[in-house]
Formats: C-alpha cells, sequence, structure tokens
C-alpha cells in the first residue's frame, strides 16, 4: 500500500494544479512559478521546522540563478511548484492524496497539461520519475531494483555508519555500547555500524533501541544497561528526539562523563538546546554533510517579502511569527498589524544564518544535477538514444541523463552519482563544544572523504581549546605494547584479552599484536621486545678490561725476560753464569719473551691469519721453550750421575750435542703444525649456537687432532724434563738448579693440566682468556723458578757470586767414607786434584767434586768408591 500512497503523492507534484478526481480538494503548491520546464519540490516547512523553509527557498535561488545563466539551458526557463509535507513521513503523506477514503491511481490518461514536473527534490520514491533527495540517507534506497529513479545528494547511511566506526577506531575506543530508534533509520544505521566495527577489530558491549513515544520501560532498560556498562563511549544513530529524552533520564540518574559519538540526524541540531541536562553532550562527535558558501543565497533570503508569495499561507505565517504582527486577514487578531515596513535585513535568525549552509548546499546540488541533465538531454545529438526532439520532455529521459552527470559546482565541489545513485561521501567531523540554553556551538576538527585511501579516509585538524575536547578510555582491555602479544579467549569478546611477552628471541613491532616472530639468526631483540638488533660479536679484544690486563702481563713478562736476558748478557762471565750453562740459558730466555709476546696473537678480531699464527707460534715457543729446560736438565743429570770413574759420558753430550737436541725437539713440533695447517688449518667462525644473544667471533681449530697433538708434545717433553729434574733434585745445595727446575716443570705441568677442563667449558672469549692464562703462568713459572734466584745473587748478593762458593768451602776435594778406607788414589782420577787430600771417613758416596776451567762440562763424578776396607 504504502508505495501506491507514494505514487499518488509524485503523481500530485508532477500534475501540480491539475485537479483531477478524486483529489479534487488537495492544496494547491504552497511555493510556484511557471516556467518551460518544471521542478517539484517536497519540504517541510511548517512552523515548527521553520528553520527548514530555508531549503525551498535555496531551491527557488538555485532556480533563478540558472535562469540568468546563458550557459545552462539557454532559451529555456524552469519553474517549480513546490509542496509542504509538514514533516509527516511518507505514510502519512498519504492523508494527502486519499480523501474521503478513496483510494483511485491516477495516470496519464486521467489528466494532462503543460505544468508537469520532470523531477521531483525533497522525497524518496519507487517510480520511473527522478527523485533527488537532499536529506534521505536510508541505506535502503541504494537498491536500484525498488528505487530505480532514486537519487541524492547527501551521502547514504551505510556510508556514515562506516565512518562512524573508522572514527571509534581512531580514537582507539575499542569497548563501546550502541543505541538506536526502533525504525529504518536506526536499526539499519546502527547494524552497518556494528559490522564495520567489527571489522575494525571494535566490540560493541551492549546494544539497545528505543522510541521516545514508546514505554517508559523500555528508556528505562537504556539507562540502567548504560549505568552497568563498562563502556565509556555511546554510539548514538537516532533522531534528536531520542537524544534529548536518553540524556535527560542519564542526566537524572547522575550519569555523566560519557562520550558521545552521533549520526547526522542530532549531532548538529540546534533543538538539543531544551533538552534537560543538555552539558552531557558537550564534547560529543559525528559526522555531518559538509558546509558550503552559497553566493547571494543570505541576500536572497533577507529580501524576502510576503509580498512575493501573496498565495502561500506558510510565508505570511512565518512573516507574523518573526515579527509578532498580524498581516490582512490574519487569524491573530490579538497582535498588532504589521505595517507592511518590516524587512529581514537587520534580523538575526536561524533563516537568515548562511554560516552552516549543509542540506542547503545539498539542495543546490539537487537542482544543479537536474538542469545539467536537462541541458545535456536539450544538447544530444538527434539519433542518439534518450535524444527527443519534441518540446516534451519524459522523466525516464531525464533519469537516464541524471545517471550520467559530472559537474563541478561554483564552490569547486564534484558532483555525480554511481550506479545506485548515491553522491561520493564527504563529511565534516564536529564537536559540540558548549550548549546553552537556545545555543549551541559546534566546531569542525575533521573531514571524513571515501575517495582517499582506507587509512587516509579520516583527517583530523583538532585544536582542543580549555580542555573542551578530552578523549576518554573505552577499552575492555588495555592495549598490548610492543614487545608482547594479546591472549584471546573463546569465551570473551575478542576486545577482551590478556597480555604476556613474547618469547625469549620474539619481538612484537606493533600494538595489540596477535602474534609474536623470531628475528633472523644475525639479530635478538632489544630489551623492550619490540626490536630486532644485530648481535653483539663477542671477542677478546684490545679495548676491554680483560683484554688490557692480559695484554699488559704479555708486554710486562716480555720485558721482564729482556731485563734478564741483559743483566746475564751483562755477567756472563760471573761464575754464577758460567756455571749455568749459559748458551741454554740465553736460549731459554729468548724462548720466553716469545711465549709472552705469542699471547697477543689470541688478543683481537681473530682473522685468518691470527688464528693460523695463533696456535702455532704458540706451540713451537713452547717447545722451543721446554727444549731449552729439558737439555739444561739433561746436563746437570749426566754431570751427577755418572757412576764410574773417568767416566767420559759428557763427551756425547757437550754443546753441539745440547743444540742439536733443542733443534730436534723443535723441529718434531715444527712438523706437526705443518702437518695440521696443510690438513685442516683453523679459520675463523662465528659462533651462535653458545650463546643466544651474541655472536661469538672465534677461531676454529680445523683439526683438533692437531692442536691436541700440539698440546700433548708439549705436555710429553714437560713430563720427561719434570721427571729428570726430579731424579736430580738431591744435589748438593751449592748447584741446586734441578730443584728449580722441577718445581717449574711442577708449576707447568699443573697449570697445562688445569688448563684442559677450563678450556673445553669456557665460553666465547673465556677460552681465549684461559689459553693465553695458562701460557702466561707457565711462562711466569720459568722465568722466576729458573732465573729469579740468579738473578738475586747477581744483582743483590754478589759475594755468592764467587768460583770458592760456587764450588764450596774449600777448594780441595772432600771425600767422607763410612766403614770403607778412600785410598788416595782415587783421588788421582780427579782431574786437577790428584794433590787433593783426604779427610777420613764418612758417606762412601762423593758429595761433591768440581773441577775444571769449563764449568760443568768438565766435571765428573765419582758416586761410589770400592776401596779396601780399614
Amino acid at each position: 500500500m504504502q508505495w501506491l500512497v507514494l505514487f499518488f503523492l509524485v503523481q500530485l507534484v508532477l500534475r501540480g494544479s491539475c485537479l483531477c478526481q478524486p483529489l479534487g480538494q488537495i492544496q494547491a503548491p504552497e511555493l510556484s512559478q511557471t516556467g518551460d520546464i518544471i521542478l517539484g519540490g517536497i519540504f517541510t516547512f511548517h512552523t515548527a521546522y521553520r528553520g527548514k523553509f530555508k531549503f525551498a527557498q535555496t531551491m527557488i535561488f538555485a532556480i533563478d540563478e540558472i535562469n540568468k545563466n546563458s550557459d545552462i539551458l539557454p532559451n529555456h526557463t524552469l519553474g517549480y511548484k513546490i509542496y509542504n509535507s509538514c514533516g509527516m513521513s511518507n505514510i502519512a503523506l498519504s492523508a494527502i492524496v486519499l480523501v474521503n477514503g478513496q483510494e483511485e491511481v491516477l495516470d496519464e490518461t486521467h489528466c494532462t497539461g503543460s505544468g508537469t514536473a520532470v523531477a521531483v527534490l525533497g522525497h524518496s520514491g519507487r517510480f520511473l520519475v527522478p527523485v533527488i533527495s537532499h536529506f534521505a540517507t536510508c541505506a535502503c534506497l541504494s537498491d536500484r531494483e525498488e528505487f530505480p529513479s532514486f537519487f541524492r545528494t547527501i551521502p547514504s547511511d551505510n556510508h556514515q555508519s562506516r565512518a562512524l566506526a573508522k572514527l571509534v577506531k581512531h580514537f582507539g575506543w575499542t569497548w563501546v555500547g550502541a543505541i538506536s530508534n526502533l525504525n529504518d533509520y536506526g536499526v539499519n544505521g546502527i547494524s552497518t555500524f556494528m559490522q564495520a566495527a567489527q571489522e575494525e577489530g571494535v566490540c560493541i558491549e551492549y546494544y539497545e533501541a528505543f522510541e521516545q513515544s514508546g514505554p517508559a520501560s523500555a528508556l528505562a532498560k537504556v539507562v540502567e544497561t548504560i549505568k552497568r556498562s563498562t563502556s565509556k563511549v555511546i554510539v548514538a544513530f537516532m533522531s534528536h528526539r531520542e537524544v534529548k529524552a536518553l540524556a535527560a533520564e542519564l542526566y537524572k540518574n547522575n550519569i555523566t562523563r560519557l562520550q558521545w559519538v552521533g549520526s547526522d540526524a542530532w549531532i548538529s541540531d540546534n533543538s538539543l538546546t531544551d533538552a534537560e541536562g543538555h552539558g552531557i553532550l558537550v564534547g560529543s562527535l559525528g559526522f555531518v554533510v559538509s558546509k558550503a558558501n552559497i553566493p547571494g543565497l543570505g541576500e536572497r533570503l533577507r529580501r524576502l517579502h510576503p509580498s512575493q508569495f501573496p498565495r502561500s499561507q506558510f510565508v505570511k505565517d512565518f512573516w507574523e511569527y518573526v515579527f509578532g504582527c498580524a498581516l490582512v486577514n490574519s487569524s491573530h487578531t490579538e497582535r498588532r498589524p504589521c505595517t507592511g515596513m518590516e524587512s529581514l535585513q537587520n534580523e538575526e535568525i536561524y533563516f537568515t544564518d548562511v554560516s552552516e549552509l549543509r542540506f542547503e548546499n545539498n539542495v543546490y546540488k539537487s537542482v544543479y544535477a537536474v538542469a545539467h541533465a536537462l541541458h545535456a538531454l536539450r544538447s544530444c545529438e538527434s539519433g542518439n538514444s534518450g535524444c527527443t526532439n519534441s518540446q516534451r520532455i519524459e522523466p525516464w529521459q531525464v533519469l537516464q541523463y541524471l545517471q550520467k552527470v559530472n559537474f563541478t559546482t561554483h564552490q569547486g565541489e564534484r558532483v555525480t552519482f554511481d550506479e545506485n545513485g548515491d553522491i561520493v561521501a564527504k563529511y565534516e567531523l564536529i564537536n559540540i563544544q558548549s550548549i546553552t540554553a537556545g545555543t549551541m556551538h559546534l566546531a569542525t576538527v575533521g573531514f571524513f572523504d571515501s575517495t582517499m585511501p582506507r587509512d587516509h579516509q579520516i583527517q583530523m585538524n583538532i585544536r582542543v581549546e580549555n580542555g573542551v575536547l578530552q578523549v576518554p578510555v573505552s577499552v575492555c582491555s588495555e592495549s598490548c605494547p610492543p614487545g608482547k602479544r594479546k591472549v584471546l579467549y573463546k569465551t570473551r569478546p575478542v576486545c577482551c584479552y590478556d597480555c604476556i611477552p613474547c618469547g625469549e628471541a620474539e619481538i612484537s613491532n606493533v600494538t595489540d599484536s596477535l602474534d609474536c616472530f623470531a628475528c633472523p639468526i644475525e639479530y635478538w631483540p632489544n630489551t623492550n621486545q619490540d626490536k630486532c638488533l644485530p648481535k653483539d660479536i663477542e671477542f677478546l679484544s684490545f679495548s676491554e678490561i680483560m683484554g688490557i690486563t692480559l695484554t699488559f702481563f704479555c708486554l710486562s713478562g716480555t720485558m721482564l725476560t729482556f731485563l734478564f736476558l741483559i743483566v746475564f748478557y751483562q755477567y756472563k762471565e760471573t761464575p754464577i753464569v758460567r756455571a749455568n750453562n749459559s748458551e741454554l740459558s740465553f736460549l731459554l730466555l729468548f724462548s720466553l719473551s716469545l711465549c709472552f709476546l705469542c699471547s697477543l696473537t689470541f688478543i683481537g678480531r681473530p682473522s685468518e691469519w691470527s688464528c693460523i699464527l695463533r696456535h702455532t707460534a704458540f706451540g713451537i715457543t713452547f717447545v722451543l721453550c721446554i727444549s731449552c729446560v729439558l737439555g739444561k736438565t739433561i746436563v746437570v743429570l749426566m754431570a751427577f750421575r755418572a757412576t764410574l770413574p773417568g767416566s767420559s759420558v759428557m763427551k756425547w753430550f757437550g754443546p753441539l750435542q745440547q743444540r742439536l737436541s733443542v733443534l730436534t725437539f723443535t723441529l718434531v713440533q715444527v712438523l706437526i703444525c705443518i702437518l695440521w695447517l696443510t690438513i685442516n688449518p683453523p679459520f675463523p667462525q662465528t659462533n651462535m649456537l653458545y650463546y643466544k644473544d651474541r655472536i661469538i667471533l672465534e677461531c676454529n681449530l680445523g683439526s683438533s687432532i692437531g692442536f691436541w697433538a700440539v698440546l700433548g708434545y708439549i705436555g710429553l717433553l714437560a713430563l720427561l724434563c719434570f721427571v729428570l729434574a726430579f731424579l736430580a733434585r738431591k744435589l748438593p745445595d751449592n748447584f741446586n738448579e734441578a730443584k728449580f727446575i722441577t718445581f717449574s716443570m711442577l708449576i707447568f705441568c699443573a697449570v697445562w693440566i688445569t688448563f684442559i677442563p677450563a678450556y673445553v667449558s669456557s665460553p666465547g672469549k673465556f677460552t681465549v682468556a684461559v689459553e693465553i692464562f695458562a701460557i702466561l703462568a707457565s711462562s711466569y713459572g720459568l722465568l722466576f723458578c729458573i732465573f729469579a734466584p740468579k738473578i738475586l745473587i747477581i744483582l743483590f748478593q754478589s759475594e755468592k757470586n764467587t768460583k770458592k762458593n760456587i764450588m764450596g768451602k774449600t777448594n780441595k776435594t772432600i771425600l767422607i767414607t763410612q766403614g770403607y778406607t778412600m785410598p788416595h788414589l782415587l783421588l788421582h782420577h780427579i782431574p786437577g786434584h790428584q794433590n787433593s787430600e783426604y779427610f777420613g771417613r764418612g758417606s762412601s758416596e762423593l758429595i761433591l767434586a768440581l773441577v775444571g776451567p769449563t764449568d760443568f762440562q768438565q766435571i765428573y763424578f765419582i758416586l761410589r768408591s770400592t776401596p779396601n776396607k780399614r
């Protein structure tokens, strides 16, 4: 039935003053003007909606402007017939058509005339007649099957609902309440909003709907829901009547500090100033159609006079209301008569205010859209589809060209319709900054443009003054910062979650991340776990404390060794130097200096050459050092352990043999190193397995067998040296070098035995530090144990550095026998001591015999004699 009613209404507008039965009693147009082409208009402008009379005047202004413009519809004039809908809905408008209960369908065969309107502005319809609305926003009107002739210059609620969802998301409100009317406008609008909000990740805590004219219990239920809720934001998709009623009830219940987000049906409505508790609406945000400046409209409105529209009862009522007077034949006899000199020029009323031309601009664009379509229709070439050669223009022809309209207004706004008759969605975001009795101050704080990329459709331009716009926090759960991730639960909305830190090697670099992701293997999370940073590369550096300390001891040992060498060289002719095999001593000091210096190759960034050099130099220098100590030990042992008188064993281990032994022992180590470097040499590598947060730059041994062969050979020589020195440990006190060698080898072996487990278990750069420590400890042990006592005598106890002291208290050979008689002939076997004196009884072993100018190389020992028993 509704579509039949609307059909009657549109036919009424199309035919205008044609009074056909049974509509003979239907009122004439409120405002009309003849013309070659007639446009119809249906607006609401009774007294209660007096401000909306501006819509009709805007339509008239645009038509007059087009008629004066020779570029649009030249040689044609536009006329209009504008009807007053009195603010009634489409169903209520049936009262205009259905008189005395009769329902008769009109068609063109029943009524003809020259005043047919080719398009209707203001209301909606389902007919093959162009209907352009400046105010109807219901998304249902975009259905081309039901509304094939409907166009609008205001964006659909579908766009507004999605814009509101983006706005809520923009401010981070993920936990909101939703309220709407119980009509198509509210239910459809809020449904689209909730769907869009879900796509944006916004959760709806509750949804309620009511009508201001409905039962009080429905409103009370809404208030109670809001009171129990935890969300601080309310999205209200309803008219100003429901908002005023709800605001009043919330005010009575002292429910304040809420952020309102509203639809265009109430967010800019001036009647909110009459609402009780309107203060709780201050700060509300919402989208409205963009305002524009229409040059000349303000002057036109101020020139309005009843004489311009003598047949319009509304103009007369409006005039009497504004000036409080009574025109001729007025029903308000109690008022003073109007003088006829009244003027709107100096009246500051809503009707003359052109600072907020929003819906008026839509009317303005609607008139121009029809005009451009008519111009294209009149200008088309004969033979093309839709062209007409007759003076009569059919509505379906206008509909065809209206779909193709594409023009730019004087203000630079582009007007075109999509396939559903909708215009491009552009809004202004307004903020209610103050509401007082009769006054509401709005501020534009942003824009929405659906033609922009998705992430840039909302542009904010907020200037907060005196804390007017305070953005609250409305979330079910606080946002998970970068470095954490959300944990969702099936039984709770997606906006209600827990935050847990990312795993050890994972990060999240966005807020409210659902997942953490692992850093690449060369990277590690920072402290906040929101960024992957390159891992620190660790090696024993010269610039760190440990490296500086070890370098100091390396250089100190080297310098100390050279000082000992200089002292020995300066005192090379003294008995204590000559008595300690000066040639091997000098070679030992030189090898010790190399041992100290090779420690430096272990410090610094590993490279291919440093990895090769550090282990081979260490192995060769240490073997050279141990070989020298071993040579000294063999010399001592052979000199004191010769068992037979006149033994010539020393001739087999003279200076040449000592040099050859050192060279031979060292060449064996050189051969091992060559094989190691040839088969699988050491090389630098990055170790990412030991530490998760660091990269260890180290030297890979290449062949582990080669490394342990080098260490094993050093250990074998050290053990042999220790055993031989241990056998010679009980030599006379004045020549106790074997004791020092024994002690030094004991330290050496202890250090390297301890080194093995420490080396295997130490991580990263500490492995290198342990190896350097072992080198330094064993080197210092050899240096101090073997040479420090002699340096002490040379520098500070020079009285002991004499041949007499070296030889003992007398230069005579002392023989002590016990139970045996030492024949004088025995002394004859000792060179240079054939005339030595024999002293009585004692041990049968020779305690000491030292002869000859060539030190230990000329020593002969007689360990046991076979004298005749006394």
